[in-house]
């Protein structure tokens, strides 16, 4: 029997044997390649990946069907689990109850909901941050941790604290709000946006238990998966390394394309000689061309199957074969995917 996402995810963040890393999953497309990297979860945020969608800023802007229809495409394209990013739940308890549901219902594995004010949310740290009183977050989050255990017990409820730098916040509060938010509000996961360094972390790991997680913040670096479970967090928060990796990538080739035209594409196919990847069309499994091809045949009588005589496709875009996955040979079609 196959292990539902929400239960393989509160699996996944009570794991203390091994790290998890979470990254921004920028679209199904590209959740499908994490997932045949082997991925083990991913995060829909509404900057990285809504907001690369609608092309706007991470300001409150994203209404609540954007975000579970993007979040909602994407998990169900994949196997392992999806968390959405909730902001402060756009809107009253009654609309976080029905983000919960509509998440639920979407195939989404879980959602991260943020302290921060709906009127003048901000993006992680921006300037001008506040926090809500916190009798109004745990309600916020009460409503959530309600509605989910009326439906799927195992969603992961989330909650982001933004104390630590907001303007009527500090440390002090941070470490008041996640035990709170834990232990009163009863979420899954805490996570503390911005911590000021190693000891703060330190700060934060005695005064929470159970899963735990940071964001950079303005710590110099990130810190690696082995330096968070050494400091006793076995979560690590890496949303943005796939955004900066393909747009590096994007950005080169496009550069190069520039200068040399379609032998900008052929040094890319030579460059991947011996290093196949795999294309994301051959990755689809269930609805595609081949079922496609299946019902056909089983529901059309034979004059209308003879357009696959007369028209049997080009083999050298030819995705069918598992074989195929990034061959250089076949990568010349690659490029006219659309």
């Amino acid at each position: 029997m196959t292990t539902k996402p929400t239960t393989r995810l509160q699996t996944l963040i009570h794991r203390t044997s091994q790290g998890l890393g979470v990254m921004h999953a920028p679209s199904a497309a590209h959740a499908r390649i994490m997932e045949a990297a082997g991925a083990e979860v991913a995060f829909v945020g509404t900057s990285g990946v809504v907001g690369a969608y609608t092309g706007m800023a991470d300001v409150g802007i994203a209404t609540m069907t954007e975000c579970i229809t993007i979040a909602g495409w994407i998990a169900r394209s994949v196997s392992f689990p999806i968390i959405m990013d909730g902001d402060t739940g756009f809107g009253g308890i009654m609309t976080v109850r029905r983000l919960i549901a509509d998440g639920i219902h979407a195939g989404i594995a879980g959602v991260r909901i943020d302290d921060q004010p709906i009127e003048g949310k901000r993006k992680t740290q921006d300037a001008g941050l506040e926090v809500v009183p916190i009798e109004q977050a745990i309600a916020r989050y009460r409503a959530a941790v309600d509605r989910r255990n009326e439906l799927d017990p195992d969603f992961v409820i989330m909650a982001q604290c933004y104390a630590r730098d907001a303007a009527n916040g500090g440390l002090e509060e941070s470490l008041k709000r996640l035990k709170v938010y834990q232990e009163e509000a009863g979420v899954d996961w805490v996570q503390l946006e911005a911590p000021h360094s190693i000891d703060e972390i330190r700060q934060v790991r005695a005064a929470v238990s159970g899963p735990l997680s940071f964001m950079r913040g303005h710590l110099p670096r990130y810190l690696s998966l082995e330096e968070f479970l050494g400091l006793g967090v076995h979560i690590a928060w890496y949303p943005g390394f796939t955004h900066d990796v393909m747009n590096a990538a994007l950005w080169d080739f496009m550069q190069a394309f520039r200068d040399q035209n379609v032998g900008a594409w052929e040094a890319f196919v030579a460059s991947r000689q011996d290093r196949p990847y795999p294309r994301v069309v051959d990755l689809i499994q269930g609805e595609n061309a081949t079922k496609q091809r299946e019902l056909e045949e089983r529901y059309f009588p034979p004059d209308m199957l003879e357009k696959y005589r007369l028209s049997p496709g080009n083999p050298l875009t030819d995705l069918g074969g598992a074989g195929d996955l990034g061959g250089a040979g076949d990568l010349g079609g690659a490029g006219d995917l659309g």
